[in-house]
C-alpha cells in the first residue's frame, strides 16, 4: 500500500491522512522529522551520520546501489545532503525495520524515480511487505505469550518456595 499524505494549502501538513485536493507521496515528506537545525537544507556526510546513526560507508553504498538519488556535491566534491534526502533515509530506515530485502528497497526507489505511473507497483510491493510484517508480528505475539507464561510460572514457583521457607 502506498501511503499518501493529503493536505490543503490552508492547513499545515501533520502527517495525518485527510481528504483534500492535494496528494503527496510520503516517501518525499514523511511526518516524522530528524532533529535538524531550522532553516538549513544542506548537510555534510558527517552531519547526516550524526542525524541518522548510519555510517558514511552505508550512505555511500546506498547511493552506489541506487537506493538513494544522486547526491549533490559542493564545488570541492563533498556530498551535500538535503532535508528531502534525510526524509528518504528515514523511510529507508522504516523499510529496513520491516525486514524488506535491499533489492526490494532498491526496486521501490527506482519506482519512485519513475513517477506517478508506478503507484500500483509500489502499492503491491508495500502490501507484500505489510503482509510479511503482520506475519512476523503474529509470530512475536505467540513468542511473547510463551515468555509471559514462563515468567509467571517462575514467579509463582519462586513465591511458593519463599512461602515454604518462612513457615
Amino acid at each position: 500500500m502506498t501511503v499518501m499524505h493529503t493536505s490543503s494549502p490552508a492547513r499545515p501538513q501533520t502527517g495525518c491522512p485527510a481528504e483534500t485536493a492535494t496528494r503527496e507521496d510520503l516517501c518525499a515528506a514523511p511526518p516524522r522529522r530528524h532533529p535538524r537545525p531550522d532553516g538549513q537544507d544542506r548537510y555534510t556526510i558527517s552531519e547526516v551520520v550524526a542525524f541518522t546513526g548510519l555510517t558514511a560507508h552505508t550512505l555511500r553504498w546506498y547511493e552506489r546501489i541506487g537506493l538513494m538519488d544522486h547526491i549533490d556535491r559542493s564545488h570541492t566534491g563533498q556530498r551535500r545532503y538535503t532535508n528531502r534526502d534525510l526524509d528518504w533515509l528515514d523511510l529507508v530506515g522504516k523499510l529496513r525495520l520491516t525486514g524488506m530485502p535491499v533489492a526490494d528497497m532498491v526496486r521501490y526507489a527506482q519506482l519512485v524515480r519513475e513517477g506517478d505511473t508506478t503507484y500500483e507497483e509500489r502499492r503491491e510491493l508495500l502490501e507484500s511487505t505489510r503482509r510479511d510484517v503482520l506475519t512476523r508480528i503474529s509470530e512475536l505475539q505467540d513468542t511473547l505469550a510463551v515468555l509471559d507464561r514462563k515468567i509467571s510460572f517462575y514467579a509463582d514457583a519462586g513465591g511458593a518456595r519463599e512461602t515454604e521457607r518462612t513457615r
